[in-house]
């Protein structure tokens, strides 16, 4: 074979093996990922439902300015930017049409402005972050949608991303059909989308979603050209670190310590390194620190189930099959756990209620009191 030749052969059988090789790194990875992968924003597409922290900018100054045909520019402030981008980024992760994040951005548009709204009636929502009020019975978050009718707990509905998978429903959604989002309308590509957005909202004023088209048109071509996931702009001070009891074994207080040790640390799918790891990576590093040995993956497989949690348990979610859990974090008391949560927001301390399907486990711990 000429001395081309046999290069070109070289390389091509190069690439071969670097390809093979790339395949096979990225199966391993995934394996690795499927146990934490459901909690990330990427993931919405192919598992069960996931809420994640999107900060709201309350108070934020800077604006960004949305060209519209024919029409004046539309101001957004950067929180408006993140409830939208919520929209934008949640649509795009669950294979939404086009058609179907504009709806959503009519509907958000029209509903409060595309701010996340408390009620005066709700007062539970006065605690969390909010852009304004709103007094529409128990109407709370940017999609305006009501506890009281299942669209899901005051906590969830003031989430501006699991404003947008409720609305969008369908298999992967939250209330799976009922109430039914977009994806669970027979026909809805068919429709007029102001229709479709009212199949969703049911509201007193259907007219008033079609006015919106142009505005959603241009948010979303101007912040849709990137699929990076909308930033989360949490408190800088954290939430306040739960009281421990003063009973609490040296044990337990280790494991919060540790737990408290990681809280800045980047998430990584399939990471073990210090700070640099998974949800599951996370808790195994704390446990391992206090003494704890656990399984990389399924680490509730080492426990027993407990109704009655104490800080240092383990705390699994999101279930996505019989006695499996998407999600794995360390309780911290008081409703609150530690968690490497997503790539967005990291490795934090953050309510239980950020994501359903609770349960815990006893992994053999002192009990404390």
């Amino acid at each position: 074979m000429p001395a081309p030749a046999l290069l070109l052969g070289v390389i091509k059988k190069r690439a071969v093996l670097r390809l093979i090789g790339a395949v096979g790194s990225a199966l391993v990875l995934c394996c690795v990922m499927a146990f934490c992968g459901s909690i990330a924003l990427v993931a919405f597409a192919s598992q069960g439902t996931t809420t994640t922290c999107v900060g709201v900018a309350t108070g934020a100054s800077a604006t960004v300015s949305i060209a519209i045909l024919g029409q004046a520019p539309a101001m957004l402030s950067a929180s408006q930017a993140t409830v939208a981008e919520s929209y934008v980024y949640v649509g795009r992760a669950r294979a939404v049409p086009h058609d179907g994040i504009v709806i959503a951005l009519m509907m958000a548009l029209q509903e409060s402005g595309l701010q996340m709204l408390a009620n005066t009636s709700v007062p539970e929502s006065l605690n969390l972050p909010h852009d304004g009020l709103g007094s529409d019975h128990d109407s709370v978050g940017s999609a305006q949608q009501r506890p009281s009718a299942g669209w899901g707990s005051v906590a969830e509905l003031m989430q501006p991303a699991y404003n947008a998978e409720a609305f969008y429903g369908g298999p992967q959604g939250p209330n799976r059909g009922s109430p039914r989002g977009l994806l669970d309308v027979p026909g809805w590509r068919q429709m007029d989308n102001g229709a479709a957005a009212q199949a969703v909202q049911g509201s007193a004023f259907p007219e008033r979603y079609a006015k919106w088209q142009p505005e959603a048109e241009a948010i979303l071509a101007g912040l849709g050209a990137s699929t990076t996931p909308p930033a989360c702009d949490p408190d800088k001070s954290g939430p306040a670190q739960p009281s421990v009891p003063s009973d609490l074994s040296q044990l337990r207080r280790e494991v919060l310590a540790y737990a408290q040790e990681g809280v800045g640390g980047a998430y990584v799918w399939g990471g073990t390194a210090f700070k640099a790891w998974d949800c599951s990576g996370y808790v195994r590093w704390v446990y391992g620190q206090a003494g704890v040995q656990l399984p990389r993956t399924e680490q509730w497989t080492a426990g027993t189930l407990t109704t009655v949690p104490q800080p240092g348990d383990l705390v699994v979610q999101n279930p996505d099959g019989p006695n499996h859990w998407g999600h794995v974090g360390i309780y911290a008391g008081n409703g609150m756990m530690y968690s490497a949560l997503n790539p967005v927001v990291g490795t934090l301390l953050h309510p239980v209620a950020w994501n359903g399907g609770t349960a815990y486990f006893y992994l053999g711990l002192p009990p404390g009191k």
